[in-house]
């Protein structure tokens, strides 16, 4: 998808035509494109909006861009929080210039606008202050002199404390850098941005940046970058300016309508009440996907989607079968990098798109799949909406305890890093932990060389690491499932690994044997025991809900069992045993006893 977006610019700016994504996707070849791109010129189409151009001297201080904005009322709402740090944490082996490093990146703070910006609010207007000359120094550390373990220990500790110390958004830069130095030949390189300034993409201009200019300097050669045509504050007047209510008004009612009536939350079943204000207190876990990359993109190929629409569908049927509503609403982020002018800018240009997933009637995978092309073609379609402003115009329930629209977020990182080659040094990523959760659950997946790697992100407020541990193996279960058969309805996708389903048989064999009724009956496992959770008016009630057990396909005895009070005809499953046990059904498929004296709070 994201290469199509910038295929889509190339041809904007070589052909002044305004090719649609959906129009892409149905021409795969060249041929066919080249097609539609006559047939598009020959019909007058012509460019809605104008190139983004630079400010004059003489005009006043920019204002916000709308994605800006929110993260600037956010900050305000929040307090002193580092819940939008962006942090980066990298090992550097080998003979490191380290006054070359801080000529790189004071040249790149110079070079980019938004690096040297800071916030303020004047009599009521946000504006961006964009300063002239603003030092951003290299914070050494010398760690030498320790001992490897206490060492070892101090780099995460210091790593941690970077990444949690918050901004003054009033305050520029809002970037800063450590180098911890462990030896002659050994750093680790601690980098931290704001959201508000910068984004995924933008880590990608500022490695590619930092490469070139690093070969330049140790050599004594002069930048080989070519200047910036525009800034960042170029492009939020643009945005103001032009992409204003009339012309959004057509992108807006889609999403009014595409959004209507969204549930408030999706209600996944948590260990731990949801309280009454979220914390924002987090953690990952890192995980390697089993399903070998090339099967899953060539399984998208022959469906007629992208890999990130199958995953994206994987995912969302795997919250389905958890929270057991057909209605789920997933966020996820867009580099809305649709203009070839901002390509090289280092800002916050990334936009949130809310997919939503209907799974009503049982839909097998294949059709579900059809749904998410669908509905991801017209979200991309409608991009240029800011999230901010569609959020406004639905006006959803506010809750300090969850986020609107949606609580879950999904991401496929492929924006283009390029390759950091720093002469004399070998770099690697340093895998961080972190402690800040924006979202209830983010599950965000990388293609590499190596395959597809990534981490869920959890809130502490509600999960354990031992629920999304098996949340992971399920969510690969299922991949591995609708490779192998995507004609499969999605109740009927296996979740469960091995040992689980073992676990469960057990489980449900021992239940079967330890009821007793009355001091009459027994209950006795056939060999397809089933227990139902049901509510006072005997409706099944979602994953994860307190309700009464009911056991189906059981033989009952004696014959002078009360069957008025013990046994019920339900309308769509059949004969079921009361227990007058209460319990629920929990994520990985276990049923969990509440005893017989609780009920419902």
């Amino acid at each position: 998808s994201l290469l199509a977006t910038q295929l889509i610019s190339r041809i904007r700016e070589a052909f002044s035509v305004e090719i649609s994504l959906r129009e892409l996707f149905s021409s795969p070849t060249v041929e066919q494109i080249d097609q539609k791109i006559t047939q598009l010129r020959n019909s007058n189409n012509v460019l809605i909006l104008p190139s983004i151009e630079p400010r004059t001297e003489t005009e006043q201080l920019p204002l916000l861009s709308w994605a800006q904005e929110r993260l600037w009322f956010l900050n305000q709402l929040e307090g002193k929080s580092a819940t939008y740090n962006m942090p980066t944490t990298v090992r550097i082996n080998g003979n490191l210039d380290v006054n070359a490093l801080q000529k790189v990146l004071s040249s790149i703070v110079q070079r980019h606008e938004a690096l040297r910006t800071s916030f303020c609010n004047t009599n009521g207007t946000l504006l961006q202050v964009i300063h002239p000359d603003v030092k951003i120094n290299i914070n050494l550390v010398d760690l030498q002199q320790l001992e490897l373990a206490e060492r070892e220990k101090l780099v995460i500790e210091q790593a941690q404390l970077e990444a949690n110390t918050p901004f003054n958004l009033e305050n520029p830069p809002l970037i800063r850098c450590s180098l911890l130095k462990l030896s002659t030949s050994e750093h680790i390189f601690l980098l931290t941005m704001h959201h508000i300034v910068s984004d995924g993409w933008s880590i990608g201009v500022f490695v590619q940046e930092l490469s070139s200019l690093y070969q330049a300097f140790i050599q004594g050669k002069p930048s080989p970058l070519t200047e910036l045509p525009i800034q960042y504050a170029d492009f939020a007047a643009w945005q103001r300016k032009y992409l204003n209510d009339q012309v959004l008004e057509n992108q807006l009612n889609y999403w009014k309508q595409q959004l209507s009536n969204v549930p408030d939350l999706l209600q996944l079943p948590t260990d731990y009440p949801r309280p009454t204000a979220l914390s924002y207190q987090g953690h990952n876990i890192n995980f390697s996907l089993n399903t070998d990359l090339t099967t899953l993109q060539n399984f998208s190929r022959d469906n007629g989607t992208t890999l990130f629409m199958t995953l994206y569908a994987a995912f969302s049927s795997l919250l389905y079968r958890y929270s057991g509503q057909s209605d789920i609403v997933i966020g996820t982020p867009i580099a809305n990098r649709n203009r070839s002018e901002i390509e090289p800018l280092i800002g916050f240009f990334a936009n949130t798109l809310v997919l939503r997933t209907q799974f009503e009637n049982n839909p097998i995978f294949q059709d579900l799949l059809a749904q998410v092309r669908e509905t991801t073609l017209k979200a991309y379609e409608n991009q240029d909406v800011p999230f901010e402003k569609v959020v406004e115009a639905l006006q959803p329930q506010r809750s300090l305890s969850y986020s609107p629209l949606f609580q879950v977020m999904f991401v496929l990182q492929n924006a283009p890093m390029g390759d950091v080659e720093l002469p004399g040094v070998t770099l690697s990523l340093l895998e961080q932990k972190r402690t800040i959760a924006k979202f209830d659950l983010t599950l965000s997946i990388t293609e590499t060389e190596q395959g597809l790697v990534g981490f869920w992100e959890y809130s502490r407020d509600l999960f354990d690491a031992q629920t999304i541990e098996r949340m992971i193996a399920h969510y690969q279960n299922l991949l591995e499932a609708i490779v192998e058969n995507p004609q499969l309805h999605v109740t009927e996708i296996p979740l469960l690994t091995d040992s689980e389903f073992t676990q469960l048989q057990i489980f449900s064999n021992n239940i079967a044997n330890s009821y007793q009724f009355n001091k009459y009956a027994h209950i006795s496992s056939s060999n397809d025991l089933k227990a139902y959770i049901l509510d006072g008016k005997q409706k099944l009630v979602p994953l994860g809900v307190e309700g009464e057990i009911y056991l189906g396909n059981c033989n009952l005895s004696p014959e002078n069992l009360n069957l008025d009070t013990s046994v019920i005809e339900h309308p769509k499953i059949g004969k079921l045993l009361k227990t007058r046990e209460w319990g629920r059904r929990q994520g990985n498929g276990s049923l969990e006893l509440l005893g017989k004296s609780h009920r419902i709070v």
